[in-house]
């Protein structure tokens, strides 16, 4: 009887909906003057053309789709175009452009605040300072949106999707360029961001802080100041994401800091100055990762405790790994090492002498950085060569047992 109901209420719903136009030839001619005319369930269906509306407040369930991408001009004023604060909403289908710029006031193209089950999708924001701004909010999709800023430095310069607790969220399948931070979440929980492309941020192409129990996967973090920094979060999960390119002399794939209980696997880390950057982190496991073509494949800065490196391929890095702390119950067992020279009589597809991967010179390059112009220089080689034979300054435990022959599978 109870579902007769609700399916009652709902074709109720349903048949009581409308669909407002909005065009310059349309009777209802800017899109303010429609959603104050729309009731809970219509649609608001506004058509090509140049709007210049902004602080338009979307405070109902309504869908307001643009068909054939209408482009709304912010003319530059110090307000966010759309303001939602509201449960069931959908913003489809535009393009902005000249969206407000502010050190002051939290400015956005869309800003959403205190809402529930929304949809933001299929928009093209160009040159914005902020994207979307979310906050308070649960239970939201932000999907196939492409935003590019112009993003110069760190302080002049705002983030593509900023979230602030949010709980429930999906980001998924955007396109950022050019901002500050592509992503950036704090206080977010119990969410999803996949299938999304960050490129030449300024910053991180992904940032997220105090962030719990998250999944990221299949993203790709490309040519940004530095890839990804996740910062005082738990049980997180990154996998099938693909770091590369991320350059410079502060710069990595991947920053760790105070993570406790993820699992970090199935991850391309290529060509980057640093594949992970680790520390303070417990109880992670890395399982999978591929580290092809980095200045460092993995560099500990210390305080990590059970984290377990299995399974994973280490290929043609300058160092693949920088320790400069006692190995604590950290595990290195059964993987690549591009350079490991030992032999398998048994046939048995596992290396018959463990594998050091911590190099003198590594060292050398943490104490005196200046020194890492001597990299591929005979001297080097003999240093390395004497370290590996009698253990001094590299921790002696800290040894791959069962080294693999052959690399696993991308």
């Amino acid at each position: 009887m109870r579902f007769f109901l609700i399916l009652f209420l709902l074709v109720t719903i349903c048949l009581q909906a409308n669909t407002i136009k909005v065009c310059e030839s349309c009777k209802i001619k800017t899109i303010k003057e429609a959603i104050l005319l729309a009731k809970d369930g219509d649609t608001v269906s506004v058509k090509k053309g140049i709007y210049k509306e902004t602080k338009i407040n979307v405070d109902k369930s309504i869908y307001i789709i643009g068909e054939d991408y209408p482009t709304l001009d912010g003319q530059n004023k110090t307000e966010s175009i759309f303001a939602a604060k509201a449960i069931d909403f959908v913003i489809s289908g535009f393009i902005f452009k000249n969206v407000g710029l502010s050190y002051t006031k939290e400015i956005a193209a869309i800003y959403v605040s205190n809402s529930t089950n929304f949809n933001i999708k299929n928009n093209v924001l160009e040159d914005v300072f902020y994207g979307f701004i979310i906050q308070s909010s649960n239970f939201g999709l932000i999907q196939n949106n492409k935003i590019t800023g112009k993003s110069i430095n760190e302080t002049t310069s705002g983030n593509g999707i900023h979230v602030w607790k949010c709980k429930n969220l999906r980001i998924e399948q955007n396109i950022v360029k050019g901002m500050r931070d592509g992503v950036y979440l704090e206080f977010v929980n119990n969410s999803f961001i996949s299938n999304n492309t960050s490129q030449n941020n300024v910053r991180y192409g992904l940032h997220f802080m105090f962030s719990n129990n998250n999944e990221y996967h299949h993203n790709e973090f490309r040519e940004n100041g530095a890839g990804v920094a996740v910062m005082f979060s738990k049980s997180i999960k990154m996998h099938h994401n693909t770091f590369h390119f991320n350059w410079g002399a502060a710069s990595y794939g991947l920053l760790l800091k105070e993570i406790n209980d993820a699992e970090i696997y199935d991850n391309i880390f290529e060509q980057n100055t640093i594949g992970i950057n680790i520390e303070g982190c417990n109880r992670i496991s890395y399982k999978n990762n591929h580290f092809i073509r980095n200045g460092w494949a993995l560099k500990f800065r210390g305080g990590c405790y059970k984290n377990i490196f299995e399974f994973n391929n280490f290929v043609s890095n300058a160092f693949d790994l920088s320790y400069n702390s006692k190995l604590n119950d950290n595990k290195f067992e059964a993987n690549y090492w591009s350079d490991y020279t030992g032999y398998d009589l048994d046939k048995n597809g596992i290396g018959d002498v463990a594998y050091r991967p911590v190099k003198l010179f590594s060292y050398i390059v943490n104490n005196t950085p200046e020194t890492l112009i001597l990299l591929r220089s005979l001297f080097v080689d003999i240093i390395n060569f004497s370290e590996k034979v009698s253990p001094v300054f590299t921790p002696d435990n800290l040894i791959d047992a069962k080294p693999l022959m052959k690399p696993i599978e991308l």
